[in-house]
């Protein structure tokens, strides 16, 4: 019975559509912390000092002042040390926007596979069919190999 469940769980794991999709959550993974760090270093600076040097990872609001400590707050690291209540508005954004990046080049990566797929689709055919036995047939061909019909 082991042996069994063994065999049908290593045929499971070594068809090429699951080792596809683990190498794909992996590379994926990997990229979403690319892109992570890439919206919270290097895109979102910029655009908080175009907003008046606004750090959107210190955007916050206070639901409830800490034990330790009573607001305001200078970071939401401050305020989290201190025990306050917070929805994080800027962790959020930045969220947002990782997704959006994300969505972006899976996006383009799907058309661009799309488009690689339709070139070999929208090849010229080569062979025809027969319209008396359904045989595919060379398109040069001037007489059914099958069926000996004439062809038009």
């Amino acid at each position: 019975m082991f042996k069994n469940i063994y065999n049908e769980f290593k045929n499971f794991v070594m068809r090429g559509n699951v080792l596809d999709m683990a190498v794909g959550i992996i590379i994926g993974g990997a990229f979403t912390k690319i892109v992570n760090s890439m919206v919270a270093d290097v895109m979102m600076p910029p655009l908080g000092l175009l907003m008046g040097k606004v750090n959107f990872s210190n955007w916050f609001i206070v639901l409830k002042q800490g034990d330790t400590t009573p607001g305001p707050y200078e970071s939401l690291t401050a305020a989290q040390s201190a025990g306050a209540t917070t929805i994080n508005i800027g962790n959020f954004l930045n969220s947002i926007i990782s997704f959006l990046i994300v969505a972006a080049c899976i996006f383009a990566l799907v058309k661009a596979m799309n488009k690689i797929n339709k070139r070999k689709e929208d090849a010229a055919p080569t062979t025809k069919s027969c319209p008396y036995c359904c045989t595919e047939i060379p398109l040069e061909a001037v007489r059914c190999p099958h069926c000996t019909s004439e062809l038009k």
